[in-house]
């Protein structure tokens, strides 16, 4: 198992020019680690991957491998609707020192689960990487079935994991009911973590521990030691934040917040742009509430 508790889906500051912030990088990172990660992950949905050319998107990796310097996993975004370039992108971060990648399931083409099958299939046969697979059906059009994973799982031991992000526990109960000793699952929707790793999960890929890792991750850790009680008051607590992070398309909400915080510039690349300042406002009372800035 390559990681059990919390590992942050990074997100990529940009500068209000576009282009991208590798100093604001470096100190995100700096910040995740000092408040006690356990894994980090490039280049995904958070990440705005969609956006990024491949250059920049291997320079993304390839700073976060350098700033982390071994001191958490980092788990790289490398998943295409293309299965060619996924292979691609996949050697190329593990030249670059990875330690496994998250690949999500091809987007826009909606694969059949066989199609979903032989893709990962190809990239055990053409890369050396250990996968996590990723499935989220809002973003992608597809979703990957719990009996699909389960034959991905059993390919190769380096499919160690999932980040499962269907909405749906009861997939997820399938797959943890059936998962083979070497496949961790992970949730991908931190308001469903703590059921989840109450049926097993090992812990999660997080938005909300972009800017709150610390209590964040007590909860986690909290819940994978069953002291549920103390989980139920941290993430439960935490709620109206996990929800707010969906106010608006994700990152929006979250590079805000950063940006709040002082570590990031708000800046996208279009097609996303800011959040409405209705959006602004119902975060910044919840910021005000929970202490993350302070009133200006």
């Amino acid at each position: 198992m390559l990681f059990r508790g919390t590992a942050t889906a990074l997100v990529t500051p940009f500068r209000s020019d576009g282009s991208i912030d590798f100093s604001a990088l470096e100190r995100l990172i700096e910040f995740q680690i000092a408040e006690g990660i356990e894994a980090l992950v490039p280049c995904g949905s958070t990440g705005e991957a969609a956006t990024l050319s491949t250059a920049e998107r291997l320079e993304v990796i390839e700073r976060t491998v350098l700033a982390v310097n071994r001191r958490v996993p980092v788990i790289a975004g490398t998943g295409t609707n293309s299965t060619r370039t996924t292979i691609e992108l996949t050697n190329r971060a593990t030249e670059l020192g990875v330690d496994a990648v998250l690949v999500v399931t091809p987007y826009y083409n909606k694969p059949t689960q066989r199609g979903l099958l032989e893709h990962y299939r190809a990239l055990i046969r053409h890369t050396d990487a250990r996968i996590i697979l990723y499935n989220v059906p809002p973003r992608t059009g597809v979703n990957m079935l719990a009996e699909t994973q389960l034959e991905v799982a059993v390919l190769s031991e380096r499919i160690i994991g999932t980040k499962e992000a269907s909405g749906s526990l009861e997939q997820m109960q399938a797959i943890l009911r059936d998962a083979p000793s070497h496949f961790a699952v992970y949730s991908g929707e931190d308001a469903l973590t703590l059921p989840a790793i109450a049926c097993g999960a090992r812990g999660v890929i997080s938005v909300v521990s972009n800017y709150l890792p610390r209590r964040f991750g007590e909860g986690i850790r909290a819940a994978l030691r069953e002291d549920f009680a103390t989980a139920r008051s941290v993430l439960l607590d935490l709620l109206p934040l996990m929800q707010a992070n969906f106010i608006e398309s994700n990152p929006l909400p979250v590079k805000y917040i950063l940006a709040r915080m002082g570590l990031i510039e708000e800046a996208y690349r279009l097609p996303l742009v800011p959040m409405s300042p209705e959006s602004k406002k119902k975060i910044d009372a919840l910021l005000l509430r929970y202490g993350i800035v302070e009133q200006q």
